[in-house]
């Protein structure tokens, strides 16, 4: 299968796991507000007020672009809740595409020449996206205005990129996906610090990309480089920004 059969395969397919998860969000979502932070984070989106520390002014905003769709005061809540069930839908879309850029290198999937080959390799990135799509967890959080649903599609897009970014790193391309990491992982400040968690990860896809021979001396250098790049940021530069900004106010 060459590049351009594999994607219109891969973004037919992919579309088409976005649609039932969308229809099965959209079909069991909260009509109402749930009765914990969910009340206060449709209120404070809809009306743009401050939120309990340490804020989602990010996810509020586009709370309040979907507040805009509601035709009554009544549906506020549910249109806001809407919110997450776009974003879980397209934490499953991006989840398929991750499986099946994993599924790539391993060495039976490389030809994919006949039907049935298409049909394992694209068949087991949809049931491992849907599996996750009808998840307890994953389902609770997909129906109603909480932070989580967000914050897992952001999580589920930086991973995908780190692997994008694996594919074309010693390309002159490598290095946008590098920088668009990095400004998805700032905007993800504006939702929930779960974006940050996503760079172990992204130091692993480097450590396995650039040093063919894999030694436990050096798996464990990546992981502890990775862990301290992970709190240099959320324990050093995070606080001391946020300290900057809170003491440069009026």
């Amino acid at each position: 299968m060459d590049d351009k059969m594999f994607r219109i395969w891969n973004q037919s397919i992919g579309w088409s796991i976005f649609a039932i998860a969308l229809f099965t969000f959209g079909n069991t979502v909260e009509p109402t507000a749930s009765f914990w932070d969910a009340g206060e984070y449709i209120s404070t989106s809809a009306k743009l007020q401050v939120g309990h520390p340490p804020g989602a002014p990010l996810f509020q905003m586009i709370g309040a672009f979907f507040a805009l769709f509601a035709t009554s005061a009544q549906k506020v809540a549910l249109m806001v809740n809407f919110m997450s069930v776009f974003s879980s839908a397209f934490t499953i879309l991006f989840m398929f595409w991750t499986l099946t850029l994993l599924l790539k290198k391993i060495s039976n999937f490389n030809s994919l020449e006949n039907l049935t080959d298409r049909i394992g390799f694209f068949g087991s990135a949809a049931v491992g996206a849907l599996a996750f799509c009808f998840s307890d967890s994953f389902w609770f959080n997909a129906v109603e205005t909480e932070v989580y649903a967000m914050a897992t599609l952001i999580l589920s897009v930086l991973f995908w990129m780190g692997l994008r970014w694996e594919e074309e790193m010693n390309t002159p391309r490598g290095d946008r996906w590098l920088l668009m990491i990095a400004f998805v992982i700032g905007l993800s400040f504006g939702v929930h610090f779960m974006g940050l968690l996503t760079i172990p990860a992204l130091g692993m896809i480097y450590y396995f990309k650039n040093y063919k021979k894999v030694t436990v001396r050096g798996f464990i250098y990546a992981n502890l480089i990775s862990v301290a790049i992970l709190l240099f940021i959320f324990k050093l530069l995070l606080p001391l920004t946020l300290s900057f900004f809170g003491n440069a106010e009026v």
